[in-house]
């Protein structure tokens, strides 16, 4: 009788906590669930918006696997990742290591740090481009009292891409800095204390006990900012809008401009699977193999 009681007890208590998180689950299936498996099917089709979409099959990933400029934009994804994700990391790092001193005006320099962070990117972006203008740019003025001839930044097919690249380390490094502060003020001081009463440098002190202490906070780093890189959108198509000559379209300006732009939903669609499956296989890999060279306390 008591045990029947108790069954009974259990599911009333079960079918309240579901009542109360049925209102988060039917929002998670309509806006979340609903629009992934929708995407996943329009992938499939042939779909203007104005007409009925057509089922074609896999000729979109087909279409994206033969055609150049696909494949150029793949190219394109990976030279910002791979450019952006170390520089943006090696900066965060160095200044967190800096800030993690006892420093007068140490809060504020961590605000002055973290300021771009929360700045608009579209503002940023802007701000970027008169900076890189070849005329009337800071950048190029000041290149020319030292005797070096400024490049046309945003308007060459070989410097569009780094001088988005630093725009995009300056913007974004704040939170990775934050991040490996955390870390660093995490680390037991006594270990530290240890190495410095052995007779370790700074330099020794950093390789063989802080960088190991730190390589779980650099992991979450490294996987959040590839993801992060991947997703790359807002200061391309304010600053190059891809150009020129297509040299700085990444993947997730390529899926916008044909969404949006040319109206080609199913090939937008399947390129933005193309960009999921990506981002998933990099992130599995990190998660693979980040036990070679990451170290956690026992």
């Amino acid at each position: 009788m008591q045990l029947t009681r108790r069954r009974r007890s259990r599911l009333s208590e079960a079918a309240l906590a579901y009542l109360f998180l049925l209102p988060t689950l039917i929002g998670l299936a309509l806006f979340t669930v609903g629009p992934v498996v929708a995407g996943f099917l329009i992938s499939f089709t042939n779909w203007n918006i104005l007409l009925a979409p057509q089922w074609v099959g896999l000729d979109n990933y087909q279409a994206l696997v033969s055609q150049d400029l696909p494949r150029k934009v793949l190219g394109n994804t990976l030279y910002y990742t791979l450019l952006n994700v170390p520089l943006n990391m090696a900066l965060a790092l160095g200044v967190a290591l800096m800030l993690n001193q006892s420093l007068r005006w140490n809060s504020f320099y961590r605000a002055v740090y973290f300021l771009p962070v929360v700045s608009s990117t579209v503002a940023a972006s802007l701000i970027w481009t008169w900076l890189y203008s070849p005329n009337f740019g800071p950048i190029n003025y000041f290149l020319g009292l030292v005797g070096v001839k400024g490049p046309a930044w945003l308007g060459s097919t070989t410097w569009a891409m780094p001088a988005v690249i630093i725009m995009s380390v300056w913007k974004g490094f704040g939170t990775n800095m934050l991040i490996f502060l955390a870390g660093l003020q995490g680390m037991p001081q006594e270990v530290q204390e240890a190495a410095m009463i052995d007779g370790a440098n700074r330099w020794q002190r950093f390789w063989r006990v802080t960088w190991p202490l730190l390589t779980p906070t650099t992991f979450f780093v490294l996987v959040i900012s590839c993801i992060a890189s991947f997703q790359v959108f807002e200061q391309v198509f304010v600053m190059t809008n891809g150009g020129p000559a297509y040299a700085t379209t990444v993947l997730g300006l390529f899926i916008y401009l044909n969404a949006f732009r040319y109206n080609n939903m199913g090939y937008a669609a399947a390129a933005a699977y193309v960009l999921f499956a990506l981002t998933l296989v990099v992130t599995l890999a990190q998660f693979k193999f980040q036990g070679r060279w990451t170290f956690y306390e026992q």
